[in-house]
């Protein structure tokens, strides 16, 4: 309910999703009126087709987005997000989507649903393409803002974890997000963080990467603190956008390159559909004991069923079960963490 497009992409999504996946089902959380109405403008053979492989249930209480995540855990009872999360805490639902309030949306996962392999807070994850056609997993994307050496080494663990089940990589390369390559670079949390991770047997890791190689295809996990991963992700979004207006700018100019488009329109969308941020729609928020997908806010119907789609691969794999397993046989390999006194270097 708490998207910017409020229920409308949330239903229209789900009824793209529905038609996508013939084994899924869903249970809308929201105030009952509200999302009945939204469902009542699909096609009707569209509806009743999938009707009953939809159900409502009626949640009247909505966490605003302006809402903060110290107030959002007093909420009382009733609100669609809450009741969402407890449906997959209880098992009642494999897992849970949301457009609302990223904040809340943690703060309340981890209060219902609790963290896997010793975790203290989840990170937000979600995939971004590389120039080889493959994708890279990038994290965390804004639920931690400051973070120390320990938990940029637990992201680079769920990270690896994720690529290996998800994308069946058998050793996943992983990179710490730097303003450099060299070992001199980058904050002390960031030079810890590399020390330890070369020390792990059970990680390919690449060392740092700067952010001109987050898209080569050249690793499959870039780890950075939530700050770092937040800007990197918006300024990408917004950079695809620009391409896309101007490439198609550029053709509609005059009725040269106009003739040019026409004969190039089968490549322009390929690459329009390649760099479109929609198909990459649904971040993990990865360490907890359940499956939560975050939608972007401002995504649409298509966008939403992505995310579903991105939903359903993590319950393929039963990934926090693996993430459990996994990340406990690595954190008791790891040394103990000592404190860097160098000064940060830029």
């Amino acid at each position: 309910m708490g998207g910017d497009l409020g229920c409308q992409a949330t239903v229209q999504g789900t009824a793209l999703a529905l038609q996508a996946h013939s084994g899924l089902s869903v249970r809308l959380f929201g105030p009952r009126d509200a999302l009945q109405a939204e469902i009542k403008t699909l096609p009707r053979r569209f509806r009743l087709a999938l009707e009953e492989r939809m159900m409502v249930v009626d949640a009247p209480r909505v966490i605003p987005q302006s809402m903060k995540p110290s107030a959002a855990l007093r909420v009382v009872e009733g609100n669609s997000m809450s009741a969402m999360l407890q449906c997959v805490a209880t098992s009642d639902a494999d897992a849970g989507i949301s457009a609302g309030n990223t904040g809340a949306l943690m703060a309340l996962s981890r209060r219902e649903l609790g963290t896997v392999g010793g975790i203290p807070r989840p990170a937000i994850c979600t995939a971004i393409p590389t120039r080889t056609g493959g994708r890279c997993y990038l994290l965390d994307l804004g639920a931690n803002v400051e973070v120390g050496a320990e938990r940029l080494v637990d992201f680079a663990m769920m990270g690896s974890v994720m690529a290996k089940r998800i994308d069946g990589l058998p050793a996943p390369r992983v990179a710490l997000l730097n303003v450099g390559i060299e070992g001199t670079k980058g904050s002390r949390s960031v030079r810890t963080a590399d020390r330890i991770m070369r020390s792990l047997p059970s990680m390919d890791y690449r060392g740092f990467v700067e952010g001109d190689g987050l898209y080569s295809g050249g690793v499959d996990v870039v780890v950075c603190d939530g700050f770092v991963g937040n800007a990197v992700l918006k300024a990408s979004e917004g950079l695809a956008r620009m391409l896309g207006e101007r490439v198609q700018q550029t053709f509609e100019a005059h009725w040269g390159s106009r003739l040019v488009g026409l004969l190039a329109r089968p490549a322009l969308k390929r690459l329009k559909n390649g760099l479109d941020p929609v198909r990459y729609n649904g971040a993990s928020l990865l360490g907890l004991r359940g499956i939560v997908i975050k939608s972007h806010g401002g995504a649409d119907a298509r966008g939403f069923a992505f995310a579903i789609s991105r939903a359903l691969q993590e319950v393929d794999q039963s990934l926090p079960r693996h993430l459990d397993r996994e990340l406990g046989m690595m954190r008791a390999a790891t040394p103990p963490i000592a404190d860097d006194q160098n000064e940060d270097v830029t």
